[in-house]
């Protein structure tokens, strides 16, 4: 369950981050331009209120269409928990503690890194530093891949 650039996931996922959003679809930034993208069944609703700018997404593409389908919040570092953890404030959230994928990463107080909710093992999880290329984000592709997988998720993100 390690961390993947987001350029070395497989080509039905990729990142995004958010420019605009509405309640049925969002306007991303993908690196290169600005597209609107529909969001997954799976991403719960009221989404004007739980997607913001600057959040960072995946992106799946299944047939020619896409769909956001998860989302990462834009986190503060204010400073270190127990190992392998740090204390991070979120906008929506205030302070949450969150598990690093890399215990290793460094993580300075008023850096800001990638944090989620939802997926396996943590109740948050930290990932890599907030970046201005979405290609460029180190993020769990693979878990949340799996995470779909294992929940079978996919169809119902499609509307199948």
């Amino acid at each position: 369950m390690g961390l993947t650039r987001a350029e070395d996931a497989a080509a039905d996922l990729r990142c995004a981050v958010v420019l605009r959003v509405a309640e049925d679809a969002c306007e991303l930034h993908t690196g290169h331009e600005a597209v609107t993208t529909r969001f997954a069944a799976t991403v719960p609703a009221p989404r004007t209120e739980r997607v913001r700018p600057g959040h960072l997404v995946a992106v799946a593409t299944r047939a020619g269409d896409s769909a956001v389908v998860w989302r990462w919040f834009d986190a503060v570092v204010l400073g270190p928990e127990e190992a392998g953890a740090v204390r991070l404030w979120e906008p929506a959230h205030g302070e949450v503690v969150a598990r690093l994928r890399d215990p290793a990463q460094p993580v300075p107080p008023g850096s800001r890194l990638y944090a989620s909710s939802g997926l396996p093992g943590a109740d948050w999880w930290a990932a890599g530093p907030v970046v201005t290329d979405p290609a460029d984000a180190v993020v769990e592709l693979d878990a949340l891949r799996a995470f779909y997988d294992r929940h079978d998720l996919w169809e119902r993100a499609f509307g199948g």
